[in-house]
């Protein structure tokens, strides 16, 4: 066992067995004719509001403006009377020179998306973001649009005249994702989805394991088990077969070298596959600032064979939702199944937590498969859960000149 992972939930893992919600907008009963008002709230205000919700984004808690230090954070509340009904963490990025700031609120602000009359809730927010010196605003409603099964993801990489999610039939297209963008266009808001399916700061197709039916039955492992298709349930049980062992830490009990170990293994990873890694004190932020907020808002796992690291992960959970967010796995010994034993045990520990969702984040929305991106996709199909589009990231100019010019800065450094 490497150092720094205590060995707090060891297993060996047994005969196959795995775990199904859909996300819903975090909402609050607020009369139709109340008048909403928006201020600045404190931290302890803004994650009670969190803690009464079913399901809220990660990006949306108090710690994770800790996180993203090199922006100017605050914590903002809906108010319906003396009534906090809402809540958002907001993100400022100044421009260079200029005391005007980009106000982001990532996969926020948490508010009742169903209401019909969103004017209310976002012309007050956005009122007080331009008092704030805010030239802009950009937000990511937490809103589904449309589902698809794996079954049809699945047919739609199998056929040659698909290339694009958005051309399969969904299974299901949901009133309140079309409101809300239909609405947010009338309200002069602008979609900011780019190639490739992935909006301008966060996915805007994920990929995700439903952990309670429709009629709110928590699932079991086998219920997951079976909808798991049969290469991933022969890896689960080549992973036992072959000894692979996976430990965990909560946030507390991860040290600086369990840490390092990830790190490590996601330096490597990130060489392989081509993309550009994080430095090793933004996992350090992280563990400390989720972890400081709620004991189990983070945990690392790790997955050895013979006592050598072969896959790593890290969870994040947020009432009923749990999300996988990084993970790193060896070139070497591939053969043992490293990456889909840790994904199992995160399940595993989602399903006895209760959770409603397992969300394994963003997918391009290529089904091509040519497109070197399809394998992510073929991976997480495999799971048996279902792709969902959000309703992207969306901006406001609120000062239109800045914001002209910040659009033109972004076209010429991209």
């Amino acid at each position: 066992m490497s150092p720094g992972i205590p060995d707090t939930s060891r297993r060996r893992f047994p005969s196959p067995a795995f775990g199904s919600l859909v996300a819903v907008p975090p909402s609050s009963p607020v009369p139709p004719h109340a008048r909403l008002t928006v201020r600045t709230i404190s931290a302890a205000q803004h994650l009670d509001h969190v803690r009464s919700l079913e399901s809220a984004s990660f990006l949306q808690t108090p710690a994770w403006g800790e996180v993203k230090r090199e922006w100017r954070r605050e914590s903002i509340g809906f108010f319906a009377d003396q009534e906090l009904v809402g809540s958002a963490l907001v993100l400022y990025r100044a421009l260079p020179r200029v005391r005007r700031y980009l106000a982001y609120l990532p996969e926020g602000p948490l508010v009742d998306w169903a209401d019909e009359d969103l004017g209310r809730w976002l012309t007050p927010m956005v009122d007080h973001l331009r008092s704030e010196g805010a030239f802009g605003v950009r937000m990511g409603p937490p809103v589904v649009t449309r589902r698809w099964t794996a079954a049809q993801v699945k047919e739609g990489i199998a056929s040659d005249e698909v290339r694009r999610l958005g051309e399969v039939a969904p299974e299901e297209r949901t009133v309140v994702g079309a409101r809300v963008t239909g609405r947010l266009r009338e309200l002069g808001w602008r979609p900011q989805a780019v190639e490739g399916g992935f909006a301008a700061g966060q996915p805007q197709y994920n990929f995700a394991i439903p952990l309670r039916d429709a009629d709110g039955t928590q699932r079991t492992e086998d219920d997951v088990l079976r909808g798991m298709n049969q290469q991933w349930r022969r890896n689960i049980k080549k992973a036992a077969k072959a000894g692979v062992e996976v430990t965990s830490a909560a946030g507390p009990d991860i040290d600086e070298a369990g840490l390092s170990a990830f790190h490590d293994l996601y330096l490597h990873t990130a060489e392989r596959d081509g993309f550009t890694p994080r430095p090793r004190s933004y996992f350090a932020t992280m563990v400390s600032a989720l972890a400081a907020e709620e004991p189990d808002r983070i945990r690392l796992y790790a997955a050895r064979h013979e006592g050598e690291l072969v896959g790593a992960t890290i969870g994040i959970r947020v009432g009923s939702h749990v999300w996988y967010s990084y993970g790193a796995s060896s070139s070497e010994k591939r053969d043992v199944r490293g990456s889909n034993a840790v994904q199992w045990a995160m399940i595993q520990d989602a399903i006895a937590a209760g959770a409603a969702l397992y969300d394994l984040r963003g997918i391009t929305d290529t089904l091509d498969s040519d497109d070197s991106h399809v394998g992510l996709i073929q991976f997480k199909v495999g799971t048996g859960g279902e792709a969902m589009e959000y309703a992207g990231e969306w901006d406001l100019p609120v000062n239109r000149a800045i914001y002209a010019a910040f659009a033109l800065y972004l076209r010429r450094r991209g």
